[in-house]
């Protein structure tokens, strides 16, 4: 047997550098070379090869080619996910128009809290440089992991507990030098061990300046130029690591690991703010093949202490902190008849606290438990899904401790019980063709910052109130794909439509606030916020998403050449609509129509790519001051070459970014749509690298 590590060098050498397309596909490849199967573990929990929900992987040479330091700008591009890029050091994935709390982001499938989906500048305390593997399941993934996923699931792989023996010793070494942040970058992932236990290690650093833009911008930061082309105050410097180990027997396995990590950001929309983030995490997993009816049950649970501290100057301002822990139980039985299943049980529980005077929303604790079952029904021409959820969530705000100046936040609590179902189908047409369909019904109950904040937000720009009053988020979402698929050449297509009840969005009130939370009438006046309220509307999401792979020259080809190498055209497009139908106004931060193509050209240990992305402009805001984006057009190449020393795979590679150093604007972030100077993206910027698998 070889080793996890030995493993993924045989399947990143099997994926050629042509799989860096926007999409993520796997790609033709141009050296011969065995291949691995992929499992995918998000998509279906039943590890079925054909996956019915619409699901992205990425991993290997195409993670480590697309990796940036965010998971949002990372994902960026894949086909129906977006970011909402507050500067370089904090995005999160926008999927089919839907962010924060609508989007799961787990690792190794179980909970990973944070207090990213709480406010836009607060980071996703996970690095691509220690990541084996991420999957998107874009659409309704509620019954597997509560409404907070109605949107979608991103979910990052580690193997810091390990899964599966490893005989023998692996792992692999990142280097990186990027000149548009002067951003340096490493890390190294170790792995080894028997049958009867593994030992996985883990450890990175990244470091960068502020990033370089196209246009001259203001900043006020200490030591800065009054006028410079970069962003200013988009520094970071993140390290972290993990050490994880697991022990096997004969009927099953158990792990457990601890893993760490440390950044300090600027936020961009303040000069002179930073913010120095901790996470711990502490994760015990294991499963047991018991025999009998249940074939195996597979039980994750997980403890994690965020905390995170926004600085002015030298001055600590508001701690946000989050203790958290998870448990998950999943049992799966044996067949019935063509019926296979599993069932399982989840509790959460997270303390929440915000220390200081930017302080939005209280002090507040969640716990929340639910069941839910997943079945799959095999048939002649295909399968049939049904999945259901039941939850009981409980909120409880306690306000401020009472030696606080603080004394304007509710305290109470409330009780929910959200109920979801969906059903699937997966018809294999001819051996070329397949159709896939979703129907799905999703309730979510309102997060504690939904139903108590009442704060100055600094990423907003706005004063938010909660709506202690709110009910249950209610959806049903329809998604009708096809795929087809002729040896090397592929193409997907996915449209979907979800219609919500009591959408839960901040609307304004047309109140203007001082800093003090006091109203004021002066129109005149400086320095006001404009309160923003959370409330329930009714909302429609349309949208259609496409990518492919079409070979133009090489084994199979349109016109076969003499040598060995190939030549592809990989595409793709998306669009997202989404409506206020109460008022029939669009709703802020959408991503607008994107397209994108790339050639991808291998031969023996070259590989290359050369594309573009365009984004249309964005029209489509509300009337609120949210302003519009115009579109623009990123250009963008890639070089790898592949080396075998001693035993170690070596890929050297180039990446080069917004080649023409185009100047750009996101439309979905909030950076761009407010009051505060909107901060561009990148422009042009060289990424050099140098991984070693062995």
């Amino acid at each position: 047997m070889i080793s996890n590590f030995s493993r993924h060098a045989v399947g990143a050498a099997a994926l050629s550098f042509i799989a860096l397309s926007a999409h993520a596909q796997t790609s033709d490849t141009a050296a011969p070379a065995p291949s691995l199967k992929e499992v995918t573990v998000t998509g279906n929990p039943l590890g079925a090869s054909e996956l019915i929900a619409p699901t992205e992987t990425l991993q290997g040479d195409t993670l480590m080619l697309r990796s940036r330091s965010t998971l949002g700008e990372t994902l960026d591009g894949v086909p129906g996910v977006s970011s909402s890029y507050f500067g370089p050091n904090a995005s999160r994935p926008i999927i089919r128009g839907q962010d924060g709390d609508r989007i799961r982001i787990l690792q190794n499938g179980g909970s990973a809290p944070d207090a990213s989906a709480l406010s836009y500048d607060h980071a996703v305390p996970v690095d691509a440089l220690v990541t084996d593997r991420i999957e998107v399941l874009r659409g309704p993934s509620a019954l597997q992991y509560g409404g907070s996923a109605v949107g979608g699931v991103v979910n990052v792989i580690d193997n810091r507990i390990p899964t599966e023996p490893i005989n023998g010793f692996g792992g692999r070494a990142d280097l990186g030098y990027t000149t548009g942040s002067r951003e340096k970058s490493g890390g190294v992932v170790l792995e080894g061990g028997n049958d009867r236990y593994a030992l996985h290690v883990d450890a990175f650093d990244r470091r960068s300046d502020d990033v370089r833009v196209p246009i001259d911008l203001e900043c006020a930061k200490p030591g800065s130029p009054e006028l410079a082309r970069r962003i200013c105050n988009s520094q970071n410097s993140a390290h972290g690591g993990a050490v994880g180990g697991t022990l096997f027997f004969d009927r099953g396995w158990i792990g457990a690991s601890a893993s760490t990590y440390r950044s300090d950001y600027g936020t961009v929309a303040e000069d002179e703010v930073t913010i120095n983030m901790k996470s711990d995490r502490y994760a015990l997993e294991g499963e047991w093949r018991p025999g009998g009816f249940f074939s195996s049950i597979h039980t994750k649970f997980g403890h994690t202490d965020y905390r995170h501290t926004e600085f002015e100057g030298s001055e600590a301002g508001t701690t946000f902190a989050t203790m958290s822990n998870d448990l998950r139980i999943e049992a799966r039985h044996q067949k019935i008849g063509n019926v296979e299943g599993m069932i399982g049980f989840s509790s959460e529980s997270n303390r929440f606290s915000a220390d200081g005077e930017e302080a939005f929303a209280p002090n507040s604790r969640t716990r929340a438990n639910a069941l839910f079952l997943h079945e799959e029904l095999a048939t002649s021409w295909g399968r049939l899904s049904f999945g259901a959820r039941t939850e009981q969530m409980k909120v409880e705000s306690f306000g401020y401790p009472e030696d606080s100046a603080i004394t304007r936040f509710a305290t109470g609590e409330r009780s929910f019980n959200p109920h979801s179902a969906a059903f699937g189908a997966l018809v294999n047409l001819t051996p070329q063709w397949q159709l896939t369909s979703n129907l799905a019904y999703t309730e979510r109950a309102p997060k504690d910052y939904e139903l108590f904040a009442n704060g100055p937000h600094v990423a907003t720009a706005a004063w938010e109130v909660g709506d202690t009053t709110l009910e249950k988020e209610r959806s049903i979402g329809f998604d009708l794909g096809a795929q087809w698929k002729n040896g090397p050449n592929n193409a997907r297509v996915n449209a979907y439509v979800t219609r919500f009840r009591n959408y839960i969005g901040l609307n304004a009130t047309g109140v203007q606030r001082d800093g003090e939370g006091e109203v004021v009438t002066d129109p005149a006046a400086e320095d006001t916020l404009a309160e923003y309220a959370y409330g329930g509307v009714r909302a429609r999401f349309t949208g259609l998403e496409a990518s492919g792979n079409l070979r133009l020259l090489g084994n199979e080809g349109f016109a076969a050449m003499d040598r060995s190498g190939t030549l592809a055209l990989q595409w793709r497009g998306d669009l997202v609509r989404a409506t206020n139908t109460d008022t029939g106004e669009p709703l802020p931060r959408i991503s607008p129509v994107r397209v994108g193509a790339a050639l991808a050209y291998g031969d023996g240990p070259w590989t290359a790519r050369f594309g573009f992305d365009r984004y249309a402009a964005q029209h489509r805001v509300p009337a609120d001051g949210t302003r519009e984006t115009a579109g623009y057009t990123l250009w963008n190449a890639a070089l790898a070459y592949r080396m075998k020393v001693t035993g170690a795979t070596l890929t050297w590679y180039a990446r080069l970014d917004n080649i023409t150093n185009q100047l750009a604007y996101s439309a979905t972030s909030i950076l761009t749509t407010t009051v505060y100077p909107a901060a561009p993206l990148p422009g042009r910027s060289l990424k050099v690298g140098l991984r070693a698998s062995f």
